[in-house]
């Protein structure tokens, strides 16, 4: 019987259930991942139930930046209780694509016991504001403040009143 490590049982997996419509659709829309496998989520969310959760692992899929199943699955792997404040800092500047930063922040950092200090420090970005729609529910006046403070980016404001739009409701 063959052995793998864990980064090969997990590539394994992801080539069994590649999806080459759901790729090439992704490619055509601009994903900027030179390989795609196709996986959506709850087969991802499949794949990692059945691993568990392991830091190393994690660390390693996350520094796989050329396929995107690799970068959205290492989240969900990372154990809460062992990523530290830097971690998540290192994490969140290298979400550079809006899904892998929505997988980011609703799998692992909206878990963190820092995750609205994190969402304060990075509110001027794509990642704050995520990571406070996640958290808005727990305190709507918190979320309302970051906010407001990102309205004035062009970029953001869409997204921006959107949090706010919720925190009001919630309040």
């Amino acid at each position: 019987m063959e052995s793998y490590t864990p980064m090969q049982a997990i590539k394994r997996r992801m080539f069994a259930m590649r999806n080459g419509v759901v790729a090439d659709a992704l490619r055509k829309g601009g994903s900027p991942f030179p390989i795609i496998f196709g996986i959506n989520l709850p087969q991802l969310v499949e794949i990692a139930s059945s691993t568990g959760k392991n830091k190393e692992l994690a660390e390693k899929l996350w520094g796989n930046t050329t396929t995107r199943e690799s970068m959205l699955i290492a989240p969900m792997l990372m154990p809460v209780q062992e990523f530290g404040i830097e971690d998540a800092r290192r994490w969140a500047s290298g979400a550079t694509v809006a899904e892998v930063a929505d997988i980011l922040c609703h799998r692992l950092l909206r878990h963190l016991p820092f995750a609205w200090a994190l969402a304060e420090e990075y509110a001027d970005s794509y990642i704050g504001l995520r990571l406070a729609f996640n958290l808005v529910a727990s305190d709507p006046e918190h979320a309302l403040r970051i906010a407001e403070a990102a309205i004035g980016n062009e970029t953001l404001r869409p997204l921006a009143e959107r949090l706010k739009e919720e925190a009001e409701y919630l309040r």
